[in-house]
């Protein structure tokens, strides 16, 4: 499978997650630089999280008007698996790939640290690996300043009754999310945005290994 990993200016994660991908067996990433305008030929498409733009005028904002986000859009509406991830997802907000927002966190502090999720839909290419698991309980590492996932109640209710809710917090919410949510889908189910960092529990010496079953599920 080739994976394109989208590089921004202010990009930070985007070698993790490069790394990550290609750890993998089965999985070829290649970086593509945000002046792109094809992302042809490309199987999954990753979006990493760091500082696009140094965040200026809000997450993402910027990054979500970039000449590869036109590609990006175009390969998401033909089925082409994209993952957003912290930055990434805020992005896939920004340009409307995903619904609701990314506000500051509700304690108005940049959070860093491990925390305990839900799989809440398990039959999504991101998460089918997640199946047959005795807890479908995961560990995962957040990093982030704005992760305060908000939406109308038309749209929350949309996302519940479609099963577009992928991760939830469990047990703490860090960020004061609506309804616990770190992670949801687009209607058609190929496109996930969330905000823990999957590329940094690829290991049991990195605290989890619960990240690696989600690129595989991208893969298999």
């Amino acid at each position: 499978m080739r994976c394109a990993v989208i590089v921004f200016p202010g990009s930070n994660c985007d070698y993790d997650l490069y790394k990550a991908a290609n750890y993998i067996e089965g999985i070829q990433a290649e970086y593509v630089w945000y002046t792109s305008k094809s992302l042809d030929g490309f199987d999954a498409i990753l979006v990493p999280g760091g500082f696009s733009y140094g965040d200026a005028l809000r997450a993402g904002a910027l990054a979500a008007r970039a000449p590869i986000l036109k590609a990006l859009q175009r390969a998401a509406d033909s089925g082409t698996r994209v993952l957003g991830i912290c930055n990434g997802f805020q992005i896939l907000t920004e340009c409307g790939l995903l619904p609701g927002a990314l506000h500051r966190n509700s304690g108005l502090r940049f959070i860093c640290r491990t925390v305990n999720l839900e799989v809440s839909n398990t039959a999504t290419p991101f998460t089918s690996g997640y199946v047959g698991r005795t807890s479908t309980h995961v560990r995962l590492e957040i990093a982030h300043g704005e992760g305060n996932y908000t939406c109308d109640s038309d749209t929350l209710h949309k996302l519940e009754d479609n099963g577009q809710i992928v991760f939830r917090y469990s047990g703490d919410n860090p960020n004061g999310s609506v309804a616990n949510i770190a992670g949801i889908t687009n209607e058609a189910g190929n496109v996930l945005g969330m905000m823990p960092h999957p590329e940094r529990a690829m290991a049991d010496w990195m605290g989890s290994s619960d990240g690696r079953i989600l690129f595989e599920s991208m893969r298999d």
